[in-house]
């Protein structure tokens, strides 16, 4: 099976090149896609989310060797969690080799949150199923990187922690204002800006005001840790 450029290209930016070229064509093509000479990457998925999960596990327990359960709990949740996943699917540009139906290209699917979280796990499961276990393994550390050890930040609430940052420097709660709403109405993407009182602000986009809130609440406040550095 010969791939099309933009797979090609996807697997340079994941970093492994299929042996069987057809899993990574599966874990790229939604639901909306799917037909019966194509399947989808909802079965992919699945699996890939217990894979990441596996593999988290591991490197969370190597990481910190003291950590108690109730420590590595919400740390392993953080690093597995849709929004994480999503964000890593962005850092490798997965939207733009989606295989999609009209309908979700037209609803902004590749940037829905919940579907380039899904599709990542999907790529997970593809290289598992292509390579085994420890190619998986290689290539979720490497694109999950700094993640892992900086997770104790990233494991609490993106808008609480947001909050404590303002009112730690005297300033009223950060606000959430909606400033775009595309696609249909049984499929909205939400697009989101935090703003603190002084402006300063950051926007997020997802398939829910939740997700699009904490993403822009998380995006807000490294900028602005960034800054005070």
């Amino acid at each position: 099976m010969k791939l099309s450029a933009d797979l090609i290209a996807l697997q340079d930016r994941i970093g492994h090149r299929f042996g069987r070229p057809e899993l990574i064509l599966r874990a790229v093509t939604h639901a909306s896609m799917s037909g019966p000479n194509r399947d989808d990457n909802q079965r992919l998925e699945f699996l890939g989310d217990r894979v990441l999960g596996l593999v988290m596990a591991e490197a969370l327990l190597a990481a910190d060797r003291k950590a108690a359960e109730g420590q590595l709990a919400p740390r392993f949740n953080a690093l597995v969690r849709k929004e994480t996943c999503a964000e890593v699917a962005r850092q490798i540009d997965l939207g733009a080799a989606l295989k999609l139906g009209r309908s979700e290209m037209l609803s902004g699917g590749r940037r829905k949150e919940a579907l380039l979280g899904d599709a990542m796990e999907a790529v997970i499961a593809a290289i598992y199923l292509d390579a085994g276990f420890d190619a998986a393994k290689t290539v979720i550390l490497k694109l999950w990187g700094k993640r892992i050890h900086t997770v104790e930040d990233d494991s609490r609430d993106a808008k609480t922690s947001l909050q404590e940052w303002a009112q730690a420097r005297g300033q009223t709660p950060p606000s959430y204002t909606e400033t775009a709403r595309t696609g249909p109405d049984h499929a909205p993407v939400f697009t989101i800006r935090a703003e603190l009182a002084d402006g300063t602000g950051a926007e997020a986009t997802a398939g829910s005001k939740r997700a699009a809130e904490q993403a822009a609440a998380r995006a807000l406040l490294d900028r602005v840790t960034d800054r005070d550095g």
